[in-house]
């Protein structure tokens, strides 16, 4: 059994904690929170924009720390999930490695690509395996479209292009500090830079259009630039000020022997699938392939269970590396640097 001990009760603390009540192989043994309400149990101030809202839970029997040095020093656990804002994901990450840790570690895997190399780092130096929760290829959408271009179903990949936009989060109020969330392109858009980095390897460049906001980038397309002149990847990103629409993601992605497509938002309080996972055959036929459960803590479980596999096998995880997760990471600091400089840069 693999002892968890998961760093941060927040929305995704108990999003990570919910699916571990369904992983097998793991458990959680400890909590670290600040808040003295919650780690008591009293989760019933959380909320977000998905699964379940917080309410009162028992904790009894697990091991509760106000400091993430008892955390650390703890002896009883395996892994350390962290689910602390992204500004502590570094030095909460490192301390981890170093205290013999494995680290399980919410995206972004940090704010700026220097510490996200010392996080790469200090678990090698360790010998340990670091983790980064970029969820997307969990997602049904998503991993039927990871699973047909890894394993080649429909031929070789020819272009994609991406889609995720949010209304601004007016509840945020530090959503748009560098320092804090790194606005739309670190809190939302480094899901696609993920998810292109990982079917399409890394690329050579990049080229971005889009409007700053302070020393982030507020809306943004982006065009991928890769050593194959004729692979078309681009993706559109952003916040917009129309609260009606608080959320929108979608693809269309181009392989020799089909099109897969999907598109989905949330209008006016209600999900709307403009575009369900439709697949395209180059004989003519449309097809919708049948997904898994569209419960959104189910892609959650996905991933620890992806955690728990590797672990137990010694091995790094092809989806979920921090290596993956800092060339992804460094992908968008050159978008926002094409953005800011008008004009396309090397990665």
């Amino acid at each position: 059994m693999i002892n968890v001990g998961i760093a941060g009760i927040g929305f995704m603390g108990m999003i990570h904690y919910l699916a571990y009540q369904k992983a097998r192989g793991a458990k959680v043994v400890a909590f670290c929170e600040q808040d003295a309400k919650r780690l008591a149990g009293d989760w019933r101030s959380i909320k977000g924009n998905f699964g379940p809202q917080g309410t009162m839970m028992d904790l009894s029997g697990t091991r509760r720390y106000a400091r993430l040095e008892d955390l650390m020093a703890d002896k009883g656990v395996d892994v350390v999930d962290i689910c602390l804002p992204p500004a502590a994901h570094a030095d909460a990450a490192v301390m981890a490695s170093k205290a013999g840790k494995h680290v399980f570690c919410e995206k972004p895997i940090a704010l700026k690509t220097a510490d996200a190399e010392r996080m790469v780092k200090a678990a090698k130096q360790a010998g340990k395996q670091l983790f980064i929760g970029h969820v997307l290829p969990y997602f049904p959408a998503y991993k039927f479209a990871y699973e047909a271009i890894a394993g080649g179903r429909y031929g070789k990949l020819l272009g994609a292009y991406f889609k995720r936009m949010v209304s601004v989060p007016t509840w945020v109020a530090n959503w748009f500090d560098p320092n804090s969330f790194g606005g739309p392109m670190l809190d939302l858009h480094i899901h696609d830079a993920h998810f292109i980095r990982l079917v399409c390897g890394m690329p050579k460049g990049v080229q971005s259009v889009g409007r700053m906001r302070g020393e982030v980038v507020e809306l943004f397309n982006s065009q991928f630039l890769f050593d194959d002149p004729e692979l078309m990847v681009s993706a559109t990103s952003g916040a917009h000020n129309q609260q009606g629409r608080p959320f929108t993601n979608a693809y269309e992605i181009y392989l020799e022997k089909a099109t897969l497509m999907f598109d989905f938002a949330t209008l006016g309080g209600e999900a709307v699938t403009s575009m369900p996972v439709t697949v395209l055959t180059d004989d003519g036929k449309v097809k919708h392939p049948k997904l898994d459960s569209g419960d959104p803590t189910d892609s959650f479980l996905g991933e620890i269970n992806e955690v728990i596999r590797c672990i137990k096998a010694g091995k790094p995880s092809k989806l979920l590396s921090g290596d993956l997760a800092r060339d992804a990471l460094m992908l968008c600091d050159r978008e926002t640097e094409s953005v800011r400089k008008r004009k396309p840069v090397k990665v």
